[in-house]
C-alpha cells in the first residue's frame, strides 16, 4: 500500500533523550549514562502502569515523577533537579532529522509526530530546533488520555487524515512502539540506533534502519 503519511515517535527517535543528562555530566559524574537511562525506563513504566491503572497523568508529570526517583536512586543533589527538567524541554535531535525531513517534505508526504508528550512539550521541543515548519501534525496522546501502545493512540491520524492504516509509515526507536503500531496496521520500521534486540509482541517489522538516513530508501 502506497505511503501518505510518514509519522514519527519523537522521544529516542527523532530527539535524544539523553541529552539532557549528557549536558550534565560533569555533575553527575560517570555514571551519568546509567542514571540517563533509568530515568527513561522508569517513565515509560510509569507510562504503562498508569495506563494499565486507569491513573492518567501528562508526560510531564510523569517524567517529573521518574526524575525525582532517579535522582535519589543516584544520589544526585536535589538543586539539580529543575536545571534537568529545562533541559529535557529542549532536547537534540538526533544529526540526521533536519535533512530528512527536508527530503521527506519535497516528496509531498504528510509529516507528524506520534507521542507521548503533551501538545506544550511537543510544540517546545520542533520550535526549539526550529523543525515546526517541517510538520503537518503533532499528534499527543492527550487527545485520548492513555499512553502508547494502546490501539486509540495509532488512530489518531487515521481519523485526522481519513487514510487507511496501511498507508501510514511509521518510524520509532522503541521496539514497543513499533510493534504497538505494526499490530494496528501501520508499515512500521524500527530505528535501531544501539543494535537491540527486537521484542517479542507478534509484530516483525518489515524493515530495521539504523538512522533516519536510511528512511528515504524504503517510501
Amino acid at each position: 500500500m502506497k505511503t501518505k503519511a510518514v509519522l514519527f515517535d519523537a522521544y529516542g527517535t527523532l530527539f535524544d533523550v539523553n541529552s539532557a543528562a549528557e549536558k550534565c555530566k560533569e555533575k553527575i559524574g560517570s555514571n551519568w549514562e546509567l542514571f540517563a537511562n533509568y530515568w527513561r525506563t522508569t517513565q515509560l513504566e510509569y507510562t504503562w502502569l498508569r495506563s494499565l491503572m486507569k491513573r492518567h497523568k501528562n508526560f510531564w508529570d510523569i517524567t517529573e515523577d521518574s526524575l525525582d526517583k532517579s535522582m535519589k536512586l543516584f544520589n544526585i543533589n536535589k538543586n539539580m533537579k529543575n536545571e534537568l527538567l529545562s533541559l529535557y524541554k529542549i532536547l537534540s535531535p538526533y544529526p540526521e532529522v533536519r535533512g530528512v525531513l527536508e527530503d521527506l517534505k519535497k516528496k509531498n508526504f504528510k509529516l507528524a509526530i506520534l507521542s507521548n508528550g503533551t501538545p506544550d512539550l511537543l510544540n517546545e521541543l520542533v520550535e526549539n530546533n526550529k523543525l515546526n515548519n517541517l510538520f503537518d501534525d503533532l499528534f499527543s496522546i492527550e487527545e485520548v488520555k492513555i499512553y502508547k501502545p494502546d490501539p486509540s493512540v495509532y488512530e489518531l491520524p487515521v481519523k485526522k487524515y481519513k487514510i487507511k492504516s496501511g498507508e501510514i509509515t511509521f518510524l520509532s526507536a522503541n521496539t514497543w512502539d513499533v510493534s504497538g503500531g505494526g499490530n494496528f496496521g501501520y508499515n512500521s520500521i524500527w530505528v535501531n540506533r544501539n543494535n537491540s534486540v527486537f521484542d517479542i509482541l507478534d509484530f516483525q517489522p518489515k524493515n530495521e534502519i539504523k538512522s533516519l538516513t536510511h528512511l528515504l530508501d524504503k517510501v
